[in-house]
């Protein structure tokens, strides 16, 4: 059985919602952080040399990263659920996105994130690249869900599992106005059973 490490207030909100949504059996081992730092334990430290949540942990495999633990918990699923057959235009769909939310989305988002926590006197070196970088971004989500019921096509997937998390990172630093296709997205998932379940362990 998958042991899951878990932080509250973090992305490993991600892999609850995904077992949840598979109505898989795991343990859940819970981190908090440190009131003054804001900072993960040293719990988690322990147990991979990273230090961050989400970790799972089965048998003698260790494993840190959002998307690459959502693959490990997928390729063990017999249903194949939320994943779409491979070499179809909808898992490339996946795919992307799946890797979207942690590659070209993930850089702007905390850099904007760190940003705003800092005294800036002036515009900083890269703050022209990140505006940019944000306004290309959101648009090409915008298009995606405008054309879309999901990020993979008419189906939900764990890639809108994935790019839900970061798109509420994004509404908590301000970065969702005029975005009336992200926000109707919104709504509809965070009505899923499975997402309300996970979000009530933070």
């Amino acid at each position: 059985m998958i042991t899951l490490h878990h932080l509250n207030r973090s992305r490993s909100k991600r892999v609850v919602w995904l077992l949840e949504e598979l109505g898989s059996s795991y343990n859940l081992v819970r981190h908090d952080r440190d009131s003054q730092t804001n900072l993960a334990p040293k719990s988690l430290k322990d147990i991979h040399p990273l230090g961050k949540a989400p970790i799972i942990v089965e048998d003698d495999i260790t494993l840190c990263e959002s998307s690459t633990i959502m693959e490990y918990i997928l390729d063990k699923e017999p249903s194949g659920k939320l994943r779409p057959a491979k070499n179809t235009p909808e898992y490339y769909q996946y795919l992307e996105w799946s890797h979207f939310a942690e590659g070209s989305l993930s850089l702007p988002l905390i850099s904007t994130l760190f940003m705003g926590m800092e005294q800036r006197d002036g515009e900083q070196p890269l703050d022209a690249y990140i505006k940019k970088e944000i306004t290309v971004d959101f648009a090409y989500i915008e298009d995606t869900l405008g054309a879309q019921e999901y990020f993979a096509g008419a189906s939900f997937t764990a890639a809108d599992i994935m790019m839900t998390i970061s798109l509420e990172i994004a509404g908590h630093i301000g970065l969702l106005q005029n975005t009336p296709n992200i926000s109707a997205y919104l709504k509809r998932v965070q009505q899923r059973e499975a997402y309300i379940k996970a979000i009530n362990f933070d």
